[in-house]
C-alpha cells in the first residue's frame, strides 16, 4: 500500500518510518478523540438539558407575563381614560371631594386610635404588621386555603 492508504475509518495512515509525522496523526487523533468525548458527555448529561430548557422556558414565561402585564396595564388605562371621558365633570368632582374627605376621616380615625390605644397595644401592632409584610406570600397563600376549606365545608352542610 502506499502513504496514501487509509484506515477502515478513513483517516490516513501515517508513514511509520517518520516518527514527527506519526507524533502529529497521535496528537490530532488525541484531539478529536477528546472533542468526541466531550459532545458525548453532554448529551449523556441530561441534568445540564433540563437545567438549560428550564431556563429557557423561566426565561419566555418571564417575557410572557411582562407583555401580558404591559398589555393588560395599556387597556386598564384605556378604560380609565374612557370612564373619565364618559363621566360628567360634576360626578368627578363630587368623586375627588368624596375620597379627599374618606382620606381625611380615615386619617383622623387613625390618628385618634394611635392616640387611645396603649403603647403594649401599638408595638404589638407594629410587629404584626412587620411579620406581616415580612411573610406576605405564605400568608396569603394560608388564607387561600382556609377561605377553600370554609368553602368545601359550607357546600357539604347544605347537602
Amino acid at each position: 500500500m502506499s502513504k496514501e492508504s487509509r484506515t477502515n475509518i478513513g483517516t490516513p495512515v501515517p508513514d511509520a518510518s517518520d516518527p514527527e509525522e506519526l507524533r502529529e496523526q497521535v496528537e490530532r487523533t488525541r484531539d478529536e478523540l477528546g472533542r468526541t468525548v466531550e459532545a458525548l458527555a453532554a448529551k449523556a448529561d441530561v441534568k445540564a438539558q433540563a437545567r438549560e430548557k428550564s431556563a429557557a422556558a423561566r426565561e419566555q414565561a418571564a417575557e410572557k407575563a411582562a407583555l401580558v402585564a404591559e398589555q393588560v396595564r395599556g387597556k386598564a388605562e384605556q378604560a380609565t381614560r374612557l370612564v373619565k371621558d364618559k363621566t360628567p365633570d360634576p360626578v368627578l368632582e363630587k368623586a375627588a371631594e368624596a375620597a379627599s374627605h374618606v382620606r381625611e376621616t380615615a386619617s383622623r380615625a387613625g390618628q385618634y386610635a394611635a392616640d387611645k390605644a396603649p403603647d403594649p397595644l401599638l408595638e404589638k401592632a407594629g410587629r404584626a404588621t412587620s411579620f406581616a409584610r415580612a411573610n406576605r406570600s405564605p400568608l396569603l397563600a394560608g388564607a387561600a386555603l382556609l377561605a377553600a376549606v370554609l368553602l368545601v365545608r359550607h357546600r357539604r352542610g347544605r347537602r
